[in-house]
């Protein structure tokens, strides 16, 4: 059968299972053109309400989430060595994902050039002075990538956990989780407490999920009033090539790379985790999406000790879907503004974006917000790319919307690659939906 069949019947399988949040997102996609044709402020703030509590619901458990799956995934890999080895292969999984949807974007953006038909609305003064800076900057940025690894360590661990910076967070959990498993037996009623936290969190999820469909219609309906269908056709060879790379990662590239490094079926993988999917979709955020996530995946035959182990730094490490949209924006703006892409100026955007996506908080618009990282590597800021910038504000929330869908099936697909290397998955599970526990209980 061929892999985008597969993928189809996977889809097909998940809404079946799931048509209520389905249902929720089409409605939202009607509802929203309705409110951009005759708007109304009094439903506009109704639904952008019940958007907003569906995902500040689900933010309320991320961060007790992510530290308590990480401490109870790495304490319960008492050998060190099996530490070293399932990080190891997550870090290597990640990255070849991560550098392919690089690849992938920059070889999209420059084939279909997608900034040419932007360049028109850009003053020609300002593009002359971009492309001046650009060049006058572009050996003198070196810094950046050592200042950007540094923020990555917490200097209090306590005002990273009430920031919410998830980054320092998951390095201060990850230093931790390992010396609590270095210490042995004594750790146990410290690890007790956080297999509490984690049950709670969970179960809460539980009751979140419930909203799910309301949630997500609101969410999907403020998205459409706001741009309407005739943003597409202003920027639709942008819009286009995003659309495009998204699609051969979710179809091609995850189906490959599973058959390559496990025997894990990409449809019943699909199939497994297609909830979590369509709240990626809907609400544009993978920590938001988090507890789902790692409820599908465990619920339906990966392993716990794979699933805390894997997923929760995923959730902020690993966003190839964010990646390949920060390198053809980034290209988008160059092409827009007359700014000449060289070999190494490419490569340098695909590294500084590997990095950006990397610090790159799993909420909405965190995508457009971290491209400032990438270009600041370039020398340039996003106030001095007004006018671009307006276009890739104008349809920021569907190609959030798309990203984030890319980023927590990414995330699913390592866990299962693990999980099937280290015989941590449940076959007899994984292959039969109707045994699926399911994740609303």
């Amino acid at each position: 059968m061929k892999l985008y069949m597969q993928v189809l019947i996977a889809l097909g399988l998940g809404l079946k299972r799931n048509w209520h949040i389905f249902a929720g997102l089409v409605l939202g996609v009607i509802a929203g053109i309705w409110l951009h044709k005759d708007p109304n402020p009094i439903v506009m703030t109704t639904f952008t309400f019940i958007g907003q509590v569906f995902i500040r619901l689900i933010q309320m458990v991320v961060i007790p989430l992510v530290i308590s799956a990480i401490v109870i995934g790495i304490t319960s890999v008492s050998d060190s060595k099996q530490i070293g080895k399932l990080g190891s292969k997550m870090v290597l999984y990640y990255a070849i994902l991560t550098i392919i949807a690089v690849t992938l974007g920059a070889s999209l953006a420059l084939l279909f050039q997608p900034g040419l038909g932007a360049s028109s609305f850009i003053n020609t003064d300002v593009a002359t002075d971009v492309q001046a800076h650009v060049a006058a900057t572009i050996e003198t940025q070196k810094g950046n990538l050592l200042n950007i690894i540094l923020g990555f360590i917490p200097k209090n661990p306590l005002a990273s956990i009430a920031a919410g910076d998830m980054v320092p967070i998951l390095v201060f959990a990850v230093f931790f989780s390992v010396a609590l498993a270095k210490v042995g037996e004594i750790n146990r009623p410290f690890v007790s407490f956080f297999e509490s936290i984690f049950a709670a969190t969970m179960k809460i999820t539980d009751w979140i999920m419930c909203f799910a469909a309301p949630g997500v219609f609101a969410l999907t309906a403020v998205a459409v009033s706001a741009f309407g269908v005739e943003i597409f056709t202003t920027i639709s060879k942008y819009l286009g090539v995003l659309a495009l790379g998204f699609a051969i990662q979710l179809f091609v590239v995850f189906p490959i790379f599973l058959r390559i490094f496990s025997k894990v079926p990409i449809w019943m993988l699909y199939a497994a985790i297609a909830e979590a999917m369509m709240v990626a979709f809907g609400t544009a955020s993978s920590s938001a999406t988090l507890p789902l996530t790692i409820a599908c995946c465990e619920k339906r035959g990966i392993s716990h000790k794979v699933t805390s182990f894997v997923i929760p730094l995923g959730a902020t490490l690993n966003m190839d879907g964010t990646a390949l949209l920060q390198v053809v924006a980034v290209i988008f703006l160059a092409q827009a503004y007359g700014v000449a892409l060289t070999p190494f100026l490419v490569v340098q955007i695909c590294l500084l974006a590997i990095v950006a996506s990397s610090t790159c908080a799993g909420i909405p618009g965190a995508g457009i917000i971290t491209i400032a990282l990438v270009l600041n590597g370039m020398g340039l800021t996003p106030e001095e790319l007004v006018a671009g910038f307006a276009f890739l504000f104008t349809i920021e929330r569907i190609t959030d919307m798309m990203r984030t869908l890319v980023n927590v099936t990414s995330d699913a697909v390592v866990a299962a690659a693990i999980a099937d290397n280290e015989n941590e998955i449940n076959y007899d599970l994984l292959n039969n939906p109707e045994e699926y526990n399911e994740v609303i209980n």
